[in-house]
């Protein structure tokens, strides 16, 4: 057994021994569980994928003289920004679309530009323009503003995603006869192809399955700078089906993750659209897991032919009712280039960044060899297997049926 105090010696003396989530599936290969957790002290993950459920606090700070944005409007780039909370604080959510979004037309929510972008260009240094328009008070006279801004002037600017890190997820195919449009990516008709969204080996909470060492407070890579974790993320299910050893067999835990923007870089934070559905942000973030014991070991070095996910039909199946799958195939497989669904050779595409996860993971190790990041105990554990949650349906019901 070690601790996480144990390890942050090593950390500060330097003798501390890290390696990426993919080196240690070929160290456990070459040596086993058991001496690999005598030898290695921290195992390093990455991902890097389109994650919806992301967005920016920002508190813009007063003008003269001042204006009450809350309540009012506020746009980021023609980008409209929620102005619900106090009178210069807003939240950008990365999904976030211009009001003259061409819903009607043949592709709805195909705007090129949203929400992600304008992180992006924010935490890169770039100038923002600002308008905003309120109603007006005693205290807050002012009723527009237009202006730039960039993350130099104003007071804070803080990611705050409700729901990133999924870990594992569904793979998207399409059974009907027409092209669909999803946020899983396109999809071609009559199983054309299989788009999947998981770094898999590389993947933070497929490493830690049981969330033994990641909670709420633990210190990670996010966006090229430091976040924490500071909740469980919406949709947590660590209910959800596993196999005999405990990994996840399809969408389980998730992640509610903070950090200050302006640490971070475009680099890890890049805005982006998908036709037919609109903008989301690719989110770069990477958890340093404590290799306390043997069974950290062998969780650490579970490799993609472990990892099952499943495989869901977006014509019918996803839209319309809980998700059933057509069937489960292996991380290695889906990394194969095709996968076989009904008897049938189906083309696999990621929608997620391997070649980014293994760049993040790398980077962690160095702040962790170098001494510039430490492990963090979590104040409080995430809601685990044990804990009864489970998702629930969205039902539609009068106040009487409520009752």
């Amino acid at each position: 057994m070690k601790s996480i105090a144990e390890i942050n010696e090593k950390i500060k003396k330097g003798k501390v021994v890290v390696v990426t989530a993919d080196e240690m599936v070929e160290i456990v290969k070459n040596n086993g569980t058991k001496k690999a957790a005598q030898q290695v002290d921290v195992v390093t993950t990455g991902t890097f994928g389109p994650m919806c459920s992301s967005g920016m606090f920002m508190n813009l700070g007063h003008s003269k003289p001042r204006i009450k944005v809350g309540g009012g409007k506020c746009y980021l780039n023609d980008v409209p920004a929620y102005c619900g909370i106090a009178a210069v604080d807003i939240y950008l959510g990365a999904t976030s679309m211009p009001d003259n979004d061409p819903r009607n037309t043949v592709y709805p929510g195909a705007f090129k530009y949203g929400g992600g972008h304008v992180i992006e260009e924010f935490v890169s240094g770039k100038p923002i323009r600002l308008d905003a328009t309120a109603y007006g008070t005693d205290c807050y006279p002012r009723k527009k503003i237009e202006t730039f801004i960039n993350k130099e002037t104003v007071n804070e600017a803080y990611i705050y995603s409700p729901r990133n890190g999924y870990q594992n997820y569904n793979v998207g195919v399409n059974v009907s006869q027409r092209v669909i449009h999803t946020y899983m990516g396109v999809l071609k008709p009559n199983l054309g192809s299989a788009n999947y969204s998981s770094a898999g080996q590389l993947s933070p909470l497929l490493k830690d399955p049981k969330y033994r060492t990641i909670g709420i407070g633990t210190r990670i890579f996010l966006g090229g700078g430091v976040g924490y974790v500071a909740w469980q993320g919406t949709q947590h299910n660590p209910c959800a089906a596993r196999t005999p050893e405990g990994l996840p067999k399809g969408g389980a835990g998730t992640l509610a993750v903070i950090g200050d923007a302006k640490q971070m870089s475009g680099n890890y934070l890049k805005g982006a659209s998908f036709l037919g559905y609109g903008p989301t942000m690719f989110v770069g973030l990477g958890i340093p897991i404590p290799v306390l014991d043997e069974e950290m070991a062998f969780f650490t070095s579970r490799s993609d032919q472990d990892f099952y996910a499943q495989v869901v039909d977006y014509s019918s199946d996803y839209p319309q009712r809980i998700p059933a799958s057509l069937c489960e195939v292996t991380y290695a497989q889906l990394k194969s280039g095709k996968i076989n669904v009904k008897g049938k050779d189906v083309p696999t595409f990621p929608i997620s960044s391997y070649s980014k996860a293994r760049e993040i993971a790398s980077a962690l190790k160095t702040w962790v060899e170098t001494g510039s990041f430490l492990l963090t105990n979590p104040v409080e554990p995430l809601p685990g297997v044990d804990s009864g949650i489970s998702l629930v349906t969205l039902d539609e019901r009068t106040p009487e049926e409520m009752q």
